[in-house]
């Protein structure tokens, strides 16, 4: 049951069974019987069938809620029990939110590898909002995300601390000191992560505290990388994190600009669903703690 659960879920995930073949790496008739028999067996239509595309029905949904919840049951069970009888997991899979996975994570990971080769490591990124949904509908079972939010559903731990600065191209010279009044802040042309992003919900949150209630925001992109292409060519801000742009500030590309009276620090968190135990989860962030020059 296991097993038809699994092709089921990811089935539901890619709504295509050619692609499910793929990724489960069985045959694309062993993937259509196994969801035959699912429906035989539960009396339901989980899928509306169309030429070139399948689509869930309202049982097929509420069938995916159930096999998430089994799913993540049995992870529990195989880490509780089966993972005593070994000394590492064979398959370490989780959530990483951007700045993390662009700029931290792979220093890590690097350091893992060669310790254990023989783990395989997945990683899923997106921005924190996103990790945080994927972790609570049960997608991935922990991950490591900017920011702390107050959902009751989840559990976070402390990892390393973050500052958050305000960059622009080095050759930017509108800012002769290379220090702003913070009154200042909302007449900058500001360059800004999308909604969802941690870095953004950090930033307006201590802009908050500090009565600044919005910023002359000109151009929204979903990634550090855009963010930092489009200031070396303008004359355009931008908050970013410090582990984003140590290299540019090293190659003279860009610079900080200092803001009277406020200071921008935040953490990230290990995060997982409130009550999920692992021992995998556990393993890593065991090896993090010791292997991350903080």
């Amino acid at each position: 049951m296991n097993t038809k659960l699994h092709i089921f879920k990811v089935v539901a995930e890619q709504l295509s069974f050619t692609k499910a073949s793929e990724l489960l790496f069985i045959s694309q008739p062993a993937v259509s019987k196994t969801i035959k028999n699912l429906e035989e067996a539960y009396k339901s239509n989980f899928f509306i069938r169309r030429r070139n595309s399948i689509a869930l029905t309202e049982d097929g949904k509420a069938f995916l809620i159930y096999a998430n919840r089994i799913l993540s049951i049995y992870h529990e069970m195989e880490n509780q029990f089966l993972n005593l009888k070994n000394a590492l997991p064979e398959h370490i899979h989780f959530g990483v939110s951007t700045t993390v996975a662009n700029y931290i994570i792979p220093k890590i990971l690097a350091k893992f590898r060669t310790q254990y080769p023989q783990v395989h490591v997945e990683i899923t990124s997106g921005n924190s909002e996103e990790i945080e949904h994927l972790i609570l509908n049960e997608h991935l079972n922990f991950g490591i995300t900017e920011g702390k939010h107050s959902n009751p559903q989840l559990h976070f731990k402390k990892f390393t601390k973050d500052e958050i600065v305000l960059v622009t191209n080095v050759k930017n010279t509108t800012i002769k000191s290379n220090i702003i009044d913070k009154s200042a802040l909302q007449n900058l042309p500001m360059v800004e992560r999308e909604i969802g992003s941690g870095t953004r919900g950090v930033i307006y949150s201590i802009l908050k505290e500090n009565k600044i209630s919005s910023l002359n925001t000109i151009l929204h992109l979903n990634s550090t990388e855009a963010i930092k292409n489009y200031l070396y060519h303008s004359d355009s801000y931008a908050f970013l994190s410090i582990n984003a742009v140590t290299e540019d500030l090293m190659n003279n590309k860009l610079k900080v600009i200092d803001i009277k009276e406020i200071s921008m620090e935040r953490w990230f968190y290990f995060v997982s669903r409130t009550g999920y135990n692992s021992k995998i989860m556990a393993f890593f962030e065991k090896f993090t703690a010791s292997h991350y020059n903080f």
